[in-house]
């Protein structure tokens, strides 16, 4: 592999340091590291392999000599400063949604479609994290036979809400044990001992922004213009790892042997499946790791050709950071 510069735009966010953390795991091929983020944060220094870095602003010349830009900020931001990066020669992987559905830009899970990123005219978008974390578990479905719909739920852990949404849930569930006062300002409603129906603005068809990602998203990535998914998408007291309930209704019969067979032997995933000794996916199994964990794998009693299936995935790992890393590794090859 060779060497480059990297520069992670928004270095200070939840997703920003997990990026460098994850970097520093899988050893990628560093000859800088550059961490940008806003003028409050400018001076503080993050460790990485050894070292102390120090955070530089984000402005526009400061990604002149990187080769690669991982975007973990905000659409604003990352629409602010696409052309200043576009333009210094550097590639951006945005974690933003800023581009994803952008017909010039790939949108790449790079177990499913590595060889979109390819196609970039500068920018390379990462998917919706439960996009991710679902598309991975069913891929290996569409290989044995063509997806033409899914239905999904998911189970969106607190901190898919950013780092604000974990302290929110402890210190409302303190005060659920203690009586005290339960203040809402993260979640739309008291997440403690809770669920919340409602994650992303509703739009005109009564569904949220939040769920049709999983539509528009799937169909980019897995090259399916025709998919068809009905997605509700809910709010959990769950500190991380997101999970998701689906029914992949696909053109031919397959049988649960088969499914399971393909899902073991798929990238990025892991068959957990055996229901009389307990085993099945859970956030608390899948936390802090990279694999989408696959199981509850049955035969659907609604749908003549559908699969149902339950999976987990750790959002700020492979649903965020870890698929943006992965697809920079694909440009140092």
């Amino acid at each position: 592999m060779k060497k480059v510069n990297i520069g992670i735009l928004g270095a200070t966010g939840a997703v920003g340091r997990e990026m460098l953390k994850i970097l520093e795991e899988r050893n990628f091929p560093v000859n800088e590291v550059r961490l940008l983020a806003s003028a409050r944060s400018v001076g503080k220094k993050i460790p990485f392999m050894g070292k102390e870095l120090e955070i530089q602003l984000a402005d526009f010349g400061a990604f002149k000599g990187l080769d690669i830009v991982l975007g973990a900020a905000s659409n604003a931001v990352a629409k602010q400063f696409k052309d200043d990066i576009v333009k210094s020669g550097a590639v951006f992987v945005d974690n933003s949604s800023a581009f994803r559905m952008d017909d010039n830009t790939p949108l790449v899970i790079p177990e499913i479609n590595a060889e979109d990123a390819y196609k970039h005219n500068g920018v390379i978008s990462n998917p919706n994290c439960s996009t991710i974390i679902t598309l991975v578990a069913v891929n290996a479905i569409n290989s044995l036979s063509k997806i033409k719909g899914m239905v999904a739920s998911t189970y969106q852990a607190t901190s898919g809400a950013g780092a604000a949404g974990p302290v929110e849930l402890e210190e409302q569930m303190k005060a659920v044990l203690e009586g005290g006062e339960i203040k809402s300002e993260v979640f739309q409603h008291q997440i403690a001992c809770n669920v919340i129906p409602h994650i992303g603005s509703f739009l005109d068809n009564a569904y949220t922004a939040e769920e049709m990602k999983m539509q528009n998203e799937g169909r980019k990535i897995l090259h399916l213009p025709e998919l068809k998914v009905t997605c509700t998408c809910v709010r959990v007291p769950v500190v991380r790892s997101h999970s998701i309930s689906v029914t992949v209704v696909t053109e031919d019969k397959l049988t649960v042997e088969q499914v399971k067979e393909a899902i073991a032997n798929a990238k990025g995933c892991k068959l957990y499946d055996d229901g009389a000794n307990k085993m099945y996916p859970m956030p608390i199994v899948t936390s802090d790791q990279d694999l989408v964990y696959v199981g509850r794998v049955r035969e659907d009693l609604v749908f003549d050709n559908a699969i149902t299936l339950w999976c987990c995935g750790d959002q700020v790992r492979k649903g965020a950071a870890t698929n943006a890393v992965q697809i920079a590794e694909l440009f140092t090859k």
